[in-house]
């Protein structure tokens, strides 16, 4: 590609830049930058509206004309490097990236800034997740319902973990998420007049015996202790889903994708396409 900087050592400042952004949560988000793989990632991403920092392609994997394809989906030129197959290897974590990786913006993700479009919206509501495998999950659920948008409450983690990044398969770009404090969230909810729903095991109904046809947040908490009292004190009604084994929880994404499929299937949003 003419113009473009090729870079073979490992030591380079800027791919150094890239191993630091991939391996510590601190300089992601002083910087407002996280790094990504793949070329499905990386689309996604950019039909979003996110804006590439510097974009890196090993030309033995992808074409440069692919490459430039890839860049027109956005709005922004990032700068482009060209990298040699052996640094290549030494930043990708999967297998299968399709020879583009990417330092990329992140964007803000408060609650004053998330808009609800809909009168009845859906909502899943995630209290203190700590797994990037679950949260993952769980927003390529949000994302296969199309829900209204996904609502963390006290998160300790970083959303541009690349493990988020790489187990939601790119939906950390296509749901709409806020981050805050449980009591913010339930502020936002209350003052929306959007009903809560908490999956709990106690004074709880059955999951296909409550009426969503309204909309309304789904919460869901860690698979060890579950919601806190507070969520629990909140919700309208608390939900359950029998089970017939010797345990008594399942994974934290599966008990969500249920009961919001259960949701979608009263609100009659299923498409026929």
């Amino acid at each position: 590609m003419t113009g473009v900087k090729r870079v073979t050592s490992i030591h380079n400042p800027t791919i150094k830049k890239y191993l630091t952004l991939r391996e510590k949560a601190r300089d992601r988000k002083k910087l407002g930058l996280f790094v990504l793989e793949g070329k499905r990632e990386l689309e996604l991403a950019l039909k979003k509206g996110y804006s590439i920092d510097t974009l890196f392609y090993c030309p033995e994997i992808i074409t440069d004309s692919e490459t430039l394809a890839l860049i027109k989906i956005g709005s922004q030129r990032p700068e482009i490097i060209e990298i040699s197959l052996e640094v290549y290897k030494k930043l990708v974590v999967r297998k299968t990236t399709e020879g583009v990786i990417a330092i990329v913006e992140s964007k803000e993700h408060s609650l004053k800034s998330l808009l609800v479009r809909r009168k009845t919206p859906l909502i899943l509501v995630a209290e203190a997740p700590e797994k990037p495998g679950n949260i993952g999950a769980l927003l390529r659920t949000a994302d296969a319902a199309k829900l209204d948008a996904v609502l963390i409450a006290d998160y300790a983690g970083d959303l541009y973990n690349p493990n988020v990044i790489r187990s939601s398969v790119g939906c950390v770009f296509t749901v709409p998420i806020a981050i805050g404090s449980s009591k913010e969230i339930l502020h936002f909810l209350k003052d929306r007049n959007i009903p809560l729903f908490a999956a709990a095991l106690t004074a709880s109904t059955h999951y296909d015996k409550v009426d969503f046809s309204e909309g309304g947040a789904i919460a869901v908490g860690t698979e060890a202790k579950g919601l806190t009292q507070e969520f629990l004190m909140a919700s309208q009604q608390n939900i359950i889903i029998p089970m017939e084994g010797e345990i008594d929880s399942m994974n934290v994404s599966v008990s969500a994708a249920i009961i919001i499929f259960e949701a979608k299937r009263q609100r009659g949003l299923f498409s026929n396409k």
